[in-house]
Parts: structure tokens; sequence; C-alpha cells
């Protein structure tokens, strides 16, 4: 007797999603720690300090106080008033509570703004090395990514290389500043750039605005704050970098009519709204003063530092990133393929980094080490580095 075969199958869409490589060595490192073995993590991207006591107690009173009921689907009403004064004030985005969406963390954000503006057989031109899920979130809409060369492209003039990446199909430029994995921060000259490109070819800007904070030279532009973009920009935001709140899935995205109609529906049948404790903690949040903010910012500098230097003395050159928490080394004394580096760093030394490949095909031949760690565990992680890369015969690695 023949068994018929079932004809039930995924969404093509889904087809060339894919699954994040840093997930996988993440879960390389929790074996290793299960097993007892010690992993200088550098493939992390949290922050090195605890969500602040007064955020924990805002969550506390909401929950005392029975705040545990249905919230509207765009976010409470409080918690919109005061995004949209900080994008005001600090990022000079002429935003209205109407213009703000609370979302399920950035990464929620960006997900609902490429689906609420591409269709299948759009072309979206991408600056690479990218965060990894960017690619496979514009491929679930059905359209392509143009992957861009941000070094090139900032080295040869940003308008001439977006020319020659953008198509007729192309309808949206990704903007990530500062960026990961490499810490880039574009200037305001090259937003002022990317903007005229916009606006001269009738694109949309999908702002990613998560390390807004974390500029240790020069200054973060929140590109929709420049003249006639902020009705062609879905500029979106997280909670986690800033504040310590990584697991409490929450950010938000401003952007006007049409796409905000578009954000509420998407928002509305995927979470049906954030959870609503998690909405008055992010209120308290907002009213953490700038002062903290910039002094977790000069801890990261420490960290930064101390990396870059080290990873420099050890023979892997390694430019200072002027912003995030990311250092992007090129590694090809050790080998050309950075998942091959990747992995000996990992099984040699017990050192996990992310090949820079899996950030795109510009991002070969790096690793991406994260210093949103203790400052004694970069230190010790670094000597790790370099007693393995000395333990290697030269010209043998």
């Amino acid at each position: 007797m023949t068994t018929k075969k079932s004809s039930i199958q995924l969404a093509k869409r889904l087809d060339e999603v894919g699954f994040s490589d840093i997930v996988q060595i993440r879960n390389k490192v929790l074996e290793l720690r299960a097993s007892g073995q010690t992993v200088h993590a550098f493939h992390g991207g949290e922050p090195f300090f605890d969500t602040p006591e007064t955020v924990k107690y805002a969550m506390m009173k909401a929950l005392v106080e029975n705040k545990t009921r249905y919230a509207p689907s765009s976010g409470i009403e409080p918690l919109r008033e005061a995004i949209a004064k900080k994008l005001q004030m600090k990022n000079h985005i002429d935003a209205k509570t109407d213009d703000v969406i609370v979302t399920a963390g950035g990464a929620h954000a960006l997900f609902v703004a490429f689906q609420a503006l591409l269709n299948p057989g759009d072309d979206v031109l991408l600056f690479s090395p990218y965060w990894t899920p960017i690619r496979d979130m514009i491929t679930g809409a059905e359209a392509r990514a143009l992957l861009v060369p941000t070094g090139p492209a900032r080295r040869n003039g940003l308008t001439k290389t977006l020319e020659e990446f953008s198509t007729p199909h192309t309808k949206a430029i990704y903007y990530n500043t500062p960026q990961n994995p490499s810490g880039t921060v574009f200037t305001r000259s090259e937003a002022e750039e990317v903007a005229a490109f916009a606006k001269k070819r009738d694109l949309v800007v999908i702002a990613d605005e998560a390390y807004e904070d974390l500029v240790y030279d020069g200054d973060h532009v929140s590109i929709a704050s420049l003249p006639g973009m902020a009705e062609r920009t879905i500029s979106t935001y997280t909670f986690s970098k800033t504040y310590g709140m990584t697991g409490w899935r929450i950010g938000y995205a401003v952007a006007r009519e049409p796409f905000m109609s578009g954000l509420r529906k998407l928002v509305l049948y995927s979470v049906n709204g954030v959870s609503t404790l998690t909405q008055w903690a992010a209120l308290e949040a907002l009213s953490i003063p700038q002062s903290a903010i910039d002094a977790r910012r000069d801890e990261y500098r420490m960290r930064r530092d101390i990396l870059v230097e080290g990873l420099n003395d050890a023979g892997l050159k390694c430019e200072i990133p002027a912003g995030a928490f990311y250092a992007f080394p090129e590694v090809t004394n050790l080998n050309k393929d950075s998942r091959k580096v990747a992995s000996m760093l990992l099984d040699k030394a017990h050192v996990a980094t992310i090949p820079g490949v899996v950030f795109g095909a510009q991002g070969e031949g790096h690793v991406r080490f994260g210093y949103a760690m203790p400052k004694e565990a970069i230190v010790t992680g670094l000597s790790a580095v370099k007693a393995y890369l000395k333990s290697q015969p030269k010209g043998g690695r």
C-alpha cells in the first residue's frame, strides 16, 4: 500500500527566508557553557547594564494598580504623547501623537514597515554590511534587497553609488545609523545626500535608529528631521539598547499617512498591541535624564577603546567604530573565510564572535566583536585571542 504524499506546504514567500546564523552561534555557546567550559562571549548584542530600577518599579506599580487590561492597539495615549515629545525635542522630527505607534520591539517596527510598504517585485536599497534580519524581512515581503556597499559608497559618493545600484523597481532605502555590525555613523551631509536622492527618485526611507544614543564621534542625525523627509520616512526605534530593555520587547515607529494606516493594521493583526504593563514601564524609561544616558555612552566608549586597541595589538586590523557597540576587525590574515575564523576562535580559544559574511557579502573578511559587556570580560577575552593567535605558526594560520 502506497502512502499518498501530502500536498501541504508552507507559503512560497517563506522559501528564501532563513534562520539567523547568530542564533546558531548562540546555541553553540550555550552548549559549551552547559558542558562546564568558559566562553568569552563577544557575539552578543545586548546592553551591559540591567534595566533601571525605576522602570522595573513602574511595571510593578502598573500591576498593583490593575493596569492589566487591553490597551489601544497603537499604544497607550500617555506613552505615545511622551514619544512624540521626545521625537520633537531630541530627534527634531515634527511628530504628533497620532504619528506614533508602539510596537513589540524595534524588529517588529521594521517588520510592519516593510510589510506596509512593499509589493511583490519591489526593490529596496540596503547599505551593506547590514543587520542580518533585514534582508529576510524584505524577502518575506516578496521584494528584493539591493546590497549597496557602505565603504565604497562613502568613498566614491553616496549619490553616485545609489544611482548605480538603483533599478526602475526601487521603492525604498533602508537607512541604518549607527550601523550594526560596523559601527558606521552617517554624517549630516551624508544624510542630506541620501534624502536628496530619495526625493529625486520619489523613494521612501525606512530609518533604523536603534543605536541613536550610542554615537561617540559626530552626531546622530534623524533623516526624517531633514526638509521634506518626514512625509516619506518611516522611522523605527527601540527601548532595548538605550534602556537595557531587550527582553521587554517594546519599540515604536513614527510616520505620516498613508503609512500610519498600514502600520496600524499590521500591528493590530499581528500582536493586537504591546503588553499594557510594558508600556507603562516604557513611559517611565522616557523620564530617565539624558545625563544618565550620556554616562552609559561614556562607559561604552571606554569599552570600545579597550577592545579596538587590544584587537590591533593582537594583529587584527580594526578601525575605531563611531557608534553602536560592535567592532568589526579584518581577519583575512587568519583566513579569507570569516565563518572559518569565527569557528576557529570559538573551538580553539572559546572566543565567540559573528562571521562577517552573515551581514552580507560586503562583510566577508571580518568578524564582529560586541563590547556590551563588563570591562574585565573584554580584557580576559582579548587575552584568550592573543594567546591563541600567538600559538599559531607564522604563515600557517
